[in-house]
């Protein structure tokens, strides 16, 4: 098959109108973010049935605007293995947020691969062929790129549409089709992408519970977040996690108390930041905690918590090798804890196709209504007469 290198809007143009007339078309992504806060994208995959094309998005000039033109052609189905992060880059760039898509990696957990089974495990499982990984932590920002780079890249694209066409048709013979379809609404969701800086706060690895503490630490994240933001850096860059949770708990009200928290770089304190910070500080120090949102905090588990979690477990276990699902799609530790204290608790487990599959037996189980055991050497179900 011919393998094409396009460096021109005008290639890129033609190339879409070719790839537009596809039942579906096949997408990978080659980007650097070690030292941005934005990806930095340098190379885009595409292939229908006969072509593959490698679009390089840093040549001089190029206009990607066709390419998004076709992400949002609603008429072609796009194929990604684990798009979160290449739709994030779309959303970045152009606003807009490719439709509709399958992405093989959520299929696969559908179908009992494996918990967020990689590309090239699932090439090799279902293809036979085992790629090469030589190419796999090249820098895709520097030009020319070799032959070898461009034979990488494009295998990206081009064994996952027959890896798309072996899951989609097991997905319909198991009738499992709409439940890939509720997890694409997600992952198509602008409400995914969104970085607002207003919730940068909930992404800080902090366990504070003071209202007082939570509002200060709300406004230095915010801060950070539009920095970074701003200045194309990584967050950390401007302000390690463990240093704005030091802030929000120390609250310090001049740069010299600044500067004596621990974690804080020497001189830091007397930067632009330094002043910007003891402001922000200032900022959550004047919000009114009627307005803080509610944190749930944490209370000791009941009584028999660890061990009904530990059946839910099992309860989990059981039903993803009978029903051939990742355990992980189904349900995570966090929902079995939430659900071992909580019938009502508001997470995926508890929705939609989890539920029928696990969440009612899980609530069965707890109920007392549904028992586990053992039958010819393989964990079951038992149904409790009342």
């Amino acid at each position: 098959m011919a393998v094409m290198l396009i460096t021109t809007t005008d290639d890129l143009k033609s190339a879409c109108s070719r790839l537009a007339k596809a039942q579906f078309v096949t997408v990978d992504t080659e980007f650097l973010r070690e030292t941005t806060f934005w990806p930095k994208l340098c190379l885009v995959q595409l292939a229908d049935d006969e072509q593959a094309y490698a679009v390089d998005a840093l040549a001089t000039g190029i206009d990607l605007k066709p390419l998004f033109d076709l992400m949002a052609d609603e008429q072609i189905l796009k194929v990604f293995h684990a798009g979160r992060q290449d739709i994030e880059i779309m959303w970045h760039l152009a606003e807009m947020i490719p439709h509709p898509v399958f992405d093989t990696q959520v299929a696969a957990m559908v179908l009992g691969y494996g918990d967020s089974v990689s590309y090239d495990q699932l090439v090799q499982r279902i293809t036979g062929t085992v790629l090469d990984k030589s190419s796999r932590f090249t820098d895709w920002s520097r030009r020319p790129l070799s032959e070898a780079q461009l034979t990488y890249a494009l295998a990206d694209v081009t064994h996952l549409r027959a890896v798309y066409r072996r899951l989609a048709e097991d997905l319909e013979k198991r009738k499992r089709s709409g439940w890939v379809r509720e997890e694409m609404d997600i992952l198509t969701s602008p409400e995914t992408y969104r970085q607002a800086p207003e919730d940068a706060w909930k992404r800080v690895k902090a366990r504070l519970r003071k209202p007082r503490d939570i509002a200060v630490l709300m406004e230095v994240a915010a801060w950070r977040e539009s920095e970074a933001q701003t200045r194309d850096v990584p967050r950390s860059r401007i302000v390690k996690d463990e240093i704005l949770a030091e802030i929000a708990l120390r609250a310090p009200a001049t740069v010299e108390a600044l500067g004596a928290l621990r974690g804080v770089p020497n001189g830091f304190e007397r930067s632009k930041s330094g002043g910007e910070i003891i402001a922000a500080v200032q900022r959550g120090l004047a919000r009114d905690p009627a307005g803080l949102p509610k944190i749930e905090r944490d209370r000791p588990p009941p009584n028999g918590s660890g061990a009904t979690v530990e059946l839910l477990r099992v309860l989990l276990k059981m039903v993803a090798e009978k029903e051939g699902v990742a355990p992980k799609i189904l349900a995570t530790t966090d929902d079995l804890e939430r659900i071992a204290a909580d019938d009502g608790a508001d997470v995926p487990a508890l929705h939609g196709w989890r539920r029928e599959l696990f969440g009612e037996k899980a609530l069965g189980l707890k109920r007392g209504e549904l028992a586990l055991g053992l039958r010819k050497g393989r964990v079951s179900t038992v149904d409790v007469k009342g």
